[in-house]
């Protein structure tokens, strides 16, 4: 590597960033924008999508899209693909993930024995089918024009079952939803590596550990103790894990699930 700066540079490039007025959906765009890339921040949300902002000017433009509609994601992506001539990036990065941070906590109780069906389908729907449908749509861009980066967001979850007892002072648990998801991302995420096999379409899966959003005390203790770190994770602690999968720094990389999470999964 000769060049520290340039390797890692997405200077003229377009990333599409999902779930992009979620926790560390925000950091995403930053951080891409800070390298170099535009960003079009994509959200199902529209308050929160009119409302994000972030420390650089690196948003070209905000989209309202519900990502479970296969229609409106085809007619959106084809009218970018025409208005930028170019996608590079893609960041799968929303999801339906249950929080338990003072503004959710209590919100669901997630036990499987009356986890409504409703609700996994919705997850579902979210987490895997939205990440599919976006794939569709811009993987082939990506193949016909020179490559690019795609990069899903799996979780610790989705390669661990969630330790329950975290949240028995909440009197709450991790649904089951969220785990099958997870692993089902990385499944898509090895299938495309391997199906755009020579056409520089690289697909990879990021799978953070649990990032602190002012959290209750107990809870960060408790999780903590399940990390080599001893802490949950920072938002920003993720960015640069990004922006490796998407840059030329890994350009040798595809298929892979690059896990940050404090070291939980290697006990």
């Amino acid at each position: 590597m000769k060049d520290v700066e340039s390797t890692f540079s997405l200077e003229g490039k377009v990333a599409l960033v999902t779930g992009a007025a979620g926790l560390l959906g925000k950091e995403f765009c930053e951080s891409l924008g800070i390298a170099g890339a535009k960003v079009v921040a994509i959200d199902s949300d529209p308050v929160r999508l009119k409302n994000l902002k972030v420390k650089t000017e690196v948003i070209l433009e905000k989209v309202n899209l519900d990502i479970t509609k296969a229609g409106d994601v085809k007619e959106k992506i084809s009218q970018l693909v025409e208005k930028y001539k170019r996608i590079d990036i893609l960041v799968n990065s929303a999801a339906v993930d249950p929080k338990f941070d003072p503004e959710h906590v209590g919100e669901a109780s997630g036990a499987f024995e009356t986890l409504r069906f409703d609700e996994w389908e919705k997850a579902l729907s979210v987490n895997l089918s939205g990440a599919f449908l976006m794939c569709q749509q811009v993987a082939p861009h990506m193949a016909e024009h020179g490559g690019g980066s795609i990069v899903n967001l799996g979780s610790i979850y989705g390669i661990r079952g969630p330790d329950q007892q975290i949240y028995e002072h909440l009197n709450s648990k991790k649904p089951a939803h969220y785990t099958v998801t997870k692993a089902g991302i990385h499944g898509l995420t090895i299938y495309l590596s391997a199906y755009y096999k020579g056409k520089e379409v690289r697909v990879n899966t990021l799978s953070p550990g649990g990032v602190d959003n002012n959290h209750s005390q107990e809870f960060r203790e408790a999780y903590g103790k399940k990390t080599m770190m001893g802490r949950m994770g920072k938002r920003d602690e993720m960015s640069g894990a990004l922006l490796f999968l998407c840059s030329k720094a890994s350009s040798y990389v595809t298929g892979s699930n690059l896990v940050v999470d404090g070291g939980w999964s290697a006990w």
